[in-house]
């Protein structure tokens, strides 16, 4: 069954997020909003996506996710406490201005969220 990967895009996680500061004259504003997320699936696979995903609906069935997903080959019962131990990690690409100084720039932050995946080998036998 394929696993889909999404982000409910709120300000908070998945921006924009935008906040400025004043100090002697000089307003300060950045601009903060995720630029891709890398799952580290728990079983040596990444996958990088570049958007919140697209979320699951039962309606979509064994569909695979179109922007955002993994299939896991093989069962997570061999792993540590029997699930993937994984990890997604967001960059925030920060966008600052200072008008007053002719001024602005770019760089970039990570967060890092773990998570677990159990995941189950299902046999089915065709009998006449």
């Amino acid at each position: 069954m394929p696993m889909w990967m999404w982000a409910t895009p709120l300000r908070s996680t998945f921006g924009p997020a935008t906040a400025s500061a004043r100090a002697g004259g000089v307003t300060v504003t950045a601009t903060a909003k995720v630029t891709r997320v890398r799952w580290a699936m728990g079983d040596g696979t990444t996958v990088t996506c570049h958007g919140p995903g697209t979320p699951y609906r039962k309606s979509r069935g064994k569909a695979v996710s179109p922007d955002c997903g993994h299939l896991y080959e093989r069962p997570s019962s061999v792993q540590p406490g029997g699930r993937f131990q994984g990890t997604a990690t967001a960059t925030w690409t920060i966008t600052w201005t200072a008008p007053a100084l002719n001024d602005g720039g770019q760089f970039t932050e990570t967060r890092q969220t773990p998570f677990t995946a159990d995941v189950h080998e299902v046999q089915v036998v065709n009998c006449p």
